[in-house]
């Protein structure tokens, strides 16, 4: 049976590629390339894609680099969830990723969940920020826009029956966005991550 999702590798190194397809294909549809260029062609010849991994490598006299990868893929197709990953200086290729347009970075030191997490969020056109470089570099958000709303809505006052019936969810989906947060922003229960959602204005 065909998978329901596709996603692009673009990265320089054969034991990576093979290493995220191997994270990935069970729910993916995988192309796994070493070139920018060849990227930009494949999506024009295959067809649209959920998400695209793009290395942060600098550019050299034959390929561009992974920011020049990123527009060329988002010209080409502007819905494409596009996850940044790794480079040599990680807080200036996180910042160089998202300024060329990615919703996401993720270290090429994290752990394998981490880069699934980055895939799910660039797959909902949601944002994902590593939590090591994310603390690292001052940025604000390490949690996704889904998993603030759901914050927002403990804030106010809501269970999670009533934050499930809101959002038109299952109250395990809630739960798991819960959780995720948690684990993001390095919470010990629901009411210390309010509290720190509300100090770092992720939440009102």
């Amino acid at each position: 049976m065909p998978t329901a999702h596709r996603c692009m590798i673009v990265n320089d190194h054969a034991m990576v590629r093979l290493g995220i397809r191997r994270l990935i294909e069970a729910d993916y549809e995988v192309e796994a390339l070493s070139d920018g260029g060849d990227a930009i062609e494949a999506l024009r010849s295959v067809g649209s894609f959920d998400v695209a991994i793009v290395e942060m490598r600098c550019a050299d006299d034959v390929r561009p680099s992974g920011a020049g990868t990123i527009r060329g893929l988002l010209r080409e197709q502007p819905s494409l969830g596009i996850v940044a990953h790794g480079g040599r200086i990680e807080r200036h290729a996180m910042r160089e990723g998202l300024d060329a347009g990615a919703a996401c970075y993720v270290s090429r030191h994290s752990a394998p969940e981490r880069l699934i997490e980055a895939i799910s969020a660039a797959a909902q056109q949601e944002r994902y920020l590593d939590p090591r470089i994310a603390a690292d570099s001052g940025a604000q958000s390490a949690i996704t826009r889904r998993q603030r709303e759901v914050l927002q809505l403990f804030a106010n006052g809501l269970s999670t029956d009533d934050v499930a019936r809101r959002l038109g969810v299952s109250v395990d989906t809630i739960r798991t966005h819960a959780k995720a947060s948690l684990a993001r922003l390095g919470a010990r229960d629901r009411g210390h991550a309010i509290a720190i959602a509300i100090r770092g204005s992720l939440i009102e």
